[in-house]
């Protein structure tokens, strides 16, 4: 009996918990039709909770979720950015799960570090992103050719690149000079594949990057942060 009733109590608390966090779900839901509410758990702030939404979103909503805040949590203290901590846990790929083959493999040097970039053709960050990516050492890196809905002719531009006899070569001409590949672009391709593949890992955006150690990084970046952070993800 000494042992059953604090055991009781501990049940009767996380079930009163998990209601609360059950409620506010729900709520969520009710304001914000077709939204997937995927967690709901506590901050470190009384009343606090944060919620992951459509896989990798985080935001933050009240008790009864009247209030949603949308921003980055920081621990004043230690200076951790817990907002991005959660979205990098979430986000974290195990590269060596990639689908490899359905990439474009350019090695620079001895190729040790690894990356892999998702990249439209016709997005200008991307275009942005090709100089500074030709600037690295040492790495080889995964183009996954991924063409977004909103450029109507970048699928086409991306099966030609596959399709021509030097996909690295046509790539960096298409990406550095604006040259688009001369030929045929009905090959087999995995234009499709690495559609189907970025909707599972939840890529919205290009261009976005997968270092070796799984950590995402989204948007443009130099070629010396790119190295830096290239380095830590090989635990140097």
């Amino acid at each position: 009996m000494r042992i059953f009733i604090p055991l009781l109590f501990t049940l009767l608390l996380t079930s009163a918990c998990d209601a609360g966090q059950d409620s506010i779900k729900k709520n969520l839901e009710a304001h914000f039709p077709g939204v997937k509410i995927d967690s709901v758990s506590k901050t470190p702030i009384a009343g606090l909770y944060e919620v992951v939404v459509d896989g990798s979103h985080v935001i933050y909503a009240d008790k009864d979720a009247k209030y949603v805040i949308e921003g980055m949590l920081v621990d004043a203290a230690s200076k951790r950015n817990l907002t991005q901590e959660k979205v990098d846990k979430l986000t974290l790929v195990g590269f060596d799960s990639l689908p490899l083959q359905q990439a474009i493999k350019v090695v620079k040097g001895d190729g040790k570090r690894r990356m892999a970039v998702f990249s439209d053709p016709d997005c200008p960050y991307c275009k942005k992103l090709e100089p500074e990516l030709a600037k690295l050492t040492n790495v080889t890196i995964y183009i996954f050719e991924y063409p977004l809905p909103m450029h109507t002719d970048a699928a086409r531009k991306s099966r030609l690149v596959w399709c021509s006899a030097d996909p690295v070569k046509a790539w960096e001409g298409l990406m550095l000079n604006n040259t688009v590949p001369e030929g045929k672009d009905d090959c087999p391709n995995p234009v499709d594949a690495n559609l189907a593949l970025g909707d599972k890992l939840h890529i919205q955006g290009t261009p976005n990057i997968i270092l070796g150690n799984g950590k995402r990084i989204p948007g443009l970046t130099t070629a010396d942060r790119l190295s830096q952070m290239l380095d830590e993800a090989g635990g140097k």
